[in-house]
């Protein structure tokens, strides 16, 4: 099936006002190592519009979704934490870590699906108290933005009997975005130093919920190693576009049979793999050089964007560089500076989720153009906290200008239905 009209958008999360440093994300090493630090939630958001900004003036549609209610009295109310021994609870109800789109579903494209419409299912995210209350209140946005029945079906989470982290564990290859792929799941076992927050049962679930033809689906067991090393999900050490696999030398349990396996279901795949003895599987985590947005230009070429700490890497910059100047498929390389989201442990592909869809079948209000990002950069400026300490989160004075800071963007956005 190919329809011209779809293309790849990518949706990013807005970075919340109540963006602060708990260190909830075990795992997560830039998170828990960051842990009691300041965090600056205006610089954040205005550095996720900027990234969006960048992509918009690549020629790129580009879509986002909107923080998520902090705190959440829900929670509190059901868990009932003491404010001063039971400080991880209290900071678990305002996190702002729904700007990893890249958790909040799983996309399966219209040319995938045997009904020949986008299906979306919303992580369940049951490994981490912080993320697990997310997937109701993501799922009231997907079914606003993605409303159009004729087009989109958008899913309940998979039980919590098994784990879901969305499409950060989700890869699919294609001819073109508009095109037939082939839709790849990768899986952790459990067992080890840190969860493996993907179990294999749940990307199957997702799988048949979209309607997927089961020869164009692959299966794929995470390195243990690589998440003992701090990859909790797939998208620290591989990213996938079209044709192309970007990968670590060790981001799979069996590197050569992943390879293959993908490749009997989709023979053109390219494979760039950085080698453990040019980049070491610690430095390409530290750095984020797979968390990066691998996009096809409107040109035809392909441009990676990486966070700006891997120019600040010897060999992983080294490595780029040696890259561009061969002949492979991934011809630019884009710094973006995400800083506060990377200290949090999110560089610019955990800000995103691609839906591959015609923008005109999506709700106007969640597509970005430059004119709202102008009026969205607006409202951060005069209502998002400059930072945020410790000692602050739990306090009524802050949860107040949080509500009210979200509460002037979904006004903005007219957006009123998800307060």
């Amino acid at each position: 099936m190919t329809d011209r009209k779809l293309q790849e958008i990518n949706f990013d999360g807005i970075v919340g006002p109540s963006h602060n440093y708990a260190g909830l994300s075990l795992g997560n090493l830039a998170a828990t190592s960051n842990k009691g630090d300041r965090s600056y939630p205006r610089a954040g958001a205005l550095q996720g519009i900027a990234k969006m900004r960048a992509n918009m003036a690549l020629g790129l549609p580009q879509g986002f979704l909107a923080p998520l209610d902090r705190p959440n009295d829900a929670l509190v109310a059901s868990l009932a934490p003491d404010p001063v021994n039971d400080r991880a609870l209290v900071a678990a109800a305002w996190s702002a870590s729904s700007m990893w789109t890249a958790n909040a579903a799983t996309v399966s494209p219209a040319p995938d699906t045997v009904d020949g419409r986008c299906h979306l299912t919303p992580a369940n995210l049951v490994t981490m108290l912080h993320r697990a209350q997310e997937w109701p209140e993501t799922k009231r946005q997907l079914d606003i933005a993605f409303a159009d029945a004729e087009h989109f079906v958008v899913h309940d989470a998979v039980p919590p009997s098994f784990g879901d982290e969305g499409a950060a564990n989700h890869m699919r290859f294609c001819e073109g975005h508009n095109t037939q792929g082939v839709e790849v799941f990768v899986y952790g076992r459990p067992g080890g130093k840190f969860p493996a927050r993907q179990h294999e049962q749940a990307s199957r679930a997702v799988a048949r919920l979209h309607g997927l033809d089961p020869s164009a689906c692959v299966f794929i067991e995470q390195n243990p190693a690589a998440i003992e090393a701090g990859a909790f999900h797939n998208d620290v050490v591989s990213v996938a576009n079209e044709r192309v696999l970007f990968t670590h030398a060790e981001a799979f349990a069996d590197q050569q049979a992943a390879y293959d396996a993908i490749r009997a279901a989709f023979p053109a795949l390219e494979v760039v793999e950085v080698p453990a003895d040019a980049v070491s599987l610690a430095e390409a985590i530290r750095t984020y050089l797979f968390n990066a947005q691998l996009l096809t230009l409107p040109t035809g070429e392909m441009a990676l964007v990486v966070p700006s700490e891997c120019r600040e890497s010897k060999p992983v910059w080294n490595w780029l560089e040696t890259m561009q100047a061969g002949n492979g498929p991934i011809r630019k390389v884009i710094p973006v500076d995400v800083r506060q989201s990377m200290s949090n442990g999110g560089g610019p592909a955990c800000l995103r989720l691609r839906v591959v869809a015609d923008p005109a079948t999506v709700d106007a209000r969640f597509m970005m153009d430059v004119d709202k990002a102008d009026a969205m950069e607006a409202v951060i400026d005069a209502h998002w906290p400059e930072h945020i300490d410790p000692a602050d989160v739990g306090t009524d004075a802050l949860a107040g200008k949080i509500r009210a800071a979200r509460g002037a963007l979904l006004d903005l956005l007219d957006l009123g239905e998800l307060r």
